[in-house]
């Protein structure tokens, strides 16, 4: 069969589909990923077929364009209420947000989002997608633009999860409040981004556009924000892009390693950066006298701010993750999919800096679990990052915690054992509906 990836142009959301590509690609079955121009290197570094879909306009200029003409405003968005509720894991009842305040959310929030990463990519797509004729279009979750082209070649579509699922529990919040509303107050502004597209291919609206037939999901089923209906379970299995194994990790630690990592998304947008180079100071100095081995990657440029490097610390530009992971005892991050998913895989205690969107839940699966404490960027100086990482290096139930979450991710699937399911699936889709 014919499997087309589909992904905005962000090395973070593209790294995570990279093994199930891969599985494919092994299995006899022919895969492309489609992206913008920026992302096409990456993708060809992977081994994998790209296809160049939207303008050659980076997603940091196109940010700064829509920034200048006012449609996306230049500081962060704050919405004016509480958003607890959107981060509850359990299988309670919850409310969900009330009609106001999930309206406020997908326009101000989800559909200017959806058309900075997606209005330039769908023509494209679509013209590729009726030249190829793909039995199968997986999508990271963001990136819309694939559900469109499925549509219109009849292929099926699924969404790829490599973190909790927030679009999904948003749009069941919103059409839950829309039933409550009068007929004539119930605008639905991301239906009309993708009935728009669908008419313009001369297909019809329906609410599996946004869903997914069907969604592929890294984290174990306990911990899953919002699971559709038809979720398929799969091991998150770490790819860091190019990767070289330094020497110095040929020996052992010779004290509890600690690895403080940032990501890469921070390197690409400067926005994006969870901590100063002052707040990165204070922490190595707290941490300065404690009996460890702390290993800091950091850009040279941010490195050359620094004033000093006390002699626990090691600073590194970039250390594969997969590598460095298994030989530490507790690991500091900004709770990225690739840092969170890649340290449960390895059973290691985290400190979460929470900055990413899906943070909070984050923090509730590490409470739940007992796998790791988290802190607020605003909360993380010198002093309380040390009493936290001194609980998570002194206290054995964090050990043991992160190892029994580390059993149930190992126990999903491979990518490669999916494989079949997916060959199923597609074959279940070919029967029960024709294609154009």
């Amino acid at each position: 069969m014919r499997v087309l990836f589909v992904t905005f142009a962000w090395k973070t959301h593209f790294y995570p589909m990279v093994p199930l590509a891969w599985a494919l690609q092994a299995a006899g079955h022919e895969v492309r990923v489609a992206s913008e121009p920026e992302l096409l290197d990456t993708v060809t570094e992977a081994g994998l077929t790209a296809v160049s879909v939207g303008p050659e306009e980076t997603l940091e200029q196109r940010i700064r364009r829509t920034q200048e003409e006012g449609d996306l405003p230049k500081g962060p968005i704050v919405p004016p209420f509480s958003t607890d509720s959107l981060y509850e894991i359990g299988d309670g009842y919850r409310e969900g947000l009330p009609w106001e305040d999930i309206t406020w959310l997908f326009d101000n929030v989800v559909v200017p989002r959806t058309r900075l990463l997606n209005d330039g990519m769908v023509d494209d797509l679509v013209a590729f997608s009726r030249s190829w004729q793909p039995d199968l279009v997986l999508c990271d979750v963001v990136t819309n633009a694939g559900a469109v082209a499925a549509d219109v070649v009849g292929a099926a579509h699924g969404r790829l999860l490599f973190w909790l699922d927030l679009s999904l529990r948003m749009r069941r919040d919103f059409l839950r409040a829309k039933e409550q509303q009068p007929l004539a107050a119930r605008p639905d502004a991301l239906r009309d981004w993708y009935a728009g597209w669908a008419q313009k291919y001369g297909s019809d609206f329906s609410e599996e556009l946004v869903t997914g037939q069907f969604a592929i999901n890294v984290l174990p089923e306990p911990y899953r924000l919002e699971p559709h209906a038809h979720t398929l379970s799969m091991r998150y299995v770490p790819y860091n892009g190019r990767s070289v194994v330094p020497p110095w990790l040929y020996e052992p630690p010779r004290a509890p390693r600690v690895l403080m990592t940032f990501g890469i998304s921070a390197r690409q947008l400067a926005e994006l950066q969870v901590m100063s180079v002052e707040q990165v100071q204070g922490i190595l100095d707290a941490l300065a006298d404690l009996d460890i081995e702390l290993v800091l990657t950091l850009p040279e440029e941010a490195r050359q701010q620094l004033d000093s490097v006390p002699d626990n610390t090691r600073i590194a530009d970039f250390v594969p993750f997969n590598v460095v992971a298994p030989t530490c005892s507790a690991v500091i991050h900004h709770g990225g999919a690739g840092n969170f998913n890649g340290t449960l895989l390895h059973g290691v205690p985290q400190l979460l800096v929470d900055s990413a969107v899906d943070a909070p839940a984050k923090r509730i699966v590490l409470e739940k679990t007992r796998a790791g404490l988290s802190v607020s960027p605003d909360e993380a100086t010198g002093p309380r990052v040390r009493e936290m990482l001194e609980q998570l290096l002194g206290d054995g139930a964090f050990r043991a915690g992160a190892q029994r979450l580390q059993r149930e991710a190992l126990d999903q699937p491979t990518p490669g054992a999916l494989v079949q399911e997916l060959e199923r699936l597609v074959a279940g889709d070919r029967e029960s509906r024709p294609r154009p």
